[in-house]
């Protein structure tokens, strides 16, 4: 018997990236698994449209922007009896999807499964070998809580229930980003959300410099999904201290990622970049930086070069000294 899962591609003037992306969906189909591929497109490439027939995909021309209108698309067009769901820049591993099919086909009580992703560099080359999450995010409460505290979910490791379609309804357009952690958290609250410790997606990191305004956007967005998702949810955390501390995790990658910026660009004397980073810290966590300018740490150490640069030296000098 045939299991039918359709697969949706949100993509936008990446065809470079989407050819690997389909190539990796097309690698696992066999006798007892096909995929109908879904590509949302948003961008202007032509090229889409002709890479998106090269793997046999339908191609869904979709007028407005973001990655929530592609897949939204894909939703309303898809016809199997499983959804799951590739960004264009990563790819499917050869171990995906079947024993996600299996958990669900045991497990009747749930709505979904996610699993693990393996980190790769620009290149699609794994540079970190393990597959995350490296712990069990439990089932029920227990994910819930840690999709509150701070792990986010790859939404390429997710195979989920047709049906889901109507249970949780579509991705949200208003967010420009954290939209498939939104829907997964919807998941989540159903407490039907299960685990499958299999690496399943290759994704792609970015090249160094090119992160700075992505994260930027990303930190207002992902505030609003935990205040959406953590209020309602209040009583999964035993004090208000215990809901603190979830806020914090689920921004703190933010903060650390500018506090580090901050101090590389300072030592590099590239210091308008560096007050800049700092900012955009403290926008995260004003008190958080406020402490942190007045004890050793990354920001800190980045103001100390800010206010106080080490002196270059003119060579004739340098010689002279030598």
């Amino acid at each position: 018997m045939t299991t039918r899962v359709s697969v949706i591609v949100p993509t936008a003037n990446r065809p470079h990236f989407l050819r690997t992306a389909l190539a990796s969906i097309r690698a696992l189909e066999a006798p007892d698994l096909a995929f109908e591929i879904l590509v949302g497109d948003n961008g202007t490439a032509e090229e889409t449209v002709r890479v998106a027939a090269e793997f046999g995909a339908i191609y869904l021309r979709v007028a407005e922007s973001g990655a929530s209108a592609a897949r939204n698309a894909g939703l309303r067009a898809a016809s199997g009896e499983f959804i799951a769901f590739l960004d264009d820049d990563d790819a499917w591993m050869e171990g995906h999807i079947r024993p996600h099919i299996a958990q669900l086909q045991a497990r009747p009580d749930l709505d979904a499964v996610l699993g693990q992703v393996i980190y790769a560099d620009y290149e699609l080359a794994p540079f970190y070998g393990d597959p995350w999450p490296d712990f069990d995010p439990g089932q029920g409460e227990e994910m819930l809580r840690r999709m509150l505290s701070g792990w986010f979910p790859q939404i390429g490791t997710l195979v989920a229930r047709a049906g889901m379609r109507e249970k949780v309804g579509e991705f949200d357009p208003a967010l420009v980003g954290g939209q498939d952690l939104d829907w997964m958290m919807r998941i989540a609250r159903r407490r039907a959300l299960g685990f499958q410790p299999t690496a399943c997606v290759l994704f792609r990191g970015r090249p160094a410099g090119s992160y700075d305004a992505l994260q930027r956007r990303r930190v207002a967005f992902d505030r609003r999904v935990f205040l959406r998702h953590a209020v309602p949810e209040w009583r999964i955390w035993k004090t208000p201290m215990a809901m603190s501390q979830a806020y914090y995790g689920t921004l703190r990658h933010f903060y650390l990622y500018f506090a580090d910026a901050a101090e590389e660009r300072a030592a590099q004397g590239r210091r308008g970049e560096a007050l800049r980073a700092i900012w955009d810290a403290a926008k995260v966590f004003p008190l958080r930086t406020a402490v942190h300018l007045a004890r050793p740490s990354p920001i800190r150490r980045a103001m100390g070069h800010i206010i106080s640069p080490r002196r270059k030296v003119a060579p004739e000098l340098k010689s002279a000294q030598d």
